[in-house]
């Protein structure tokens, strides 16, 4: 099977990965025991934490961290470029030169359903949880769920603990 796989030479491949067919991974990072499915791709300055299940058909790029025990539901995408595009004002073609990778953190225990599209400069919080089909432009805090297109808060997550309650004066 590793015949399908791509994985470049400078990728960081933690103790007990387990890869399925048809990854492309170059320049990233993958924690222990994490596990990938089929029509991956990891691009370089990626980070996959431990204990992680990425799901097939997902796409995850320059400058997103992943933290551990994270879910990423089937035909995820992560964008890093607030206004791409393929050409300069004068024609030219845009070099990485050209552009400013901005990140995403999806922190430990996060969860994010399948086809979730997450936009460049947001984190997902500690043990958050995005619904199936959503689209991400904000931050998630910690512990929450949110859903929708685009996503807001819908409730604490289930197994999450109750929200800290503000300070009294």
């Amino acid at each position: 099977m590793d015949s399908y796989n791509r994985i470049a030479p400078d990728v960081t491949l933690g103790e007990g990965v387990r890869l399925a067919c048809f990854i492309n991974a170059y320049g990233c990072r993958i924690g222990e025991r994490t596990k990938i499915g089929a029509f991956v791709e990891i691009q370089k300055n990626a980070v996959i934490g431990a204990d992680c299940k990425i799901s097939s058909h997902t796409f995850i790029c320059e400058g997103v961290t992943i933290g551990d025990g994270v879910f990423i539901g089937h035909n995820v995408t992560f964008i890093n470029d607030k206004y791409p595009r393929a050409v300069n004002p004068d024609g030219s073609m845009q070099t990485e030169a050209d552009w400013k990778v901005v990140p995403v953190r999806v922190g430990d225990r996060a969860s994010i359903g399948s086809s979730v599209t997450v936009l460049c400069g947001v984190t997902i919080g500690e043990g958050a949880m995005v619904g199936a089909g959503s689209l991400v432009t904000k931050s998630v805090p910690p512990g929450e769920l949110w859903a929708g297109s685009p996503a807001r808060f819908v409730r604490r997550a289930p197994d999450a603990p109750p929200a800290a309650e503000p300070p009294t004066e």
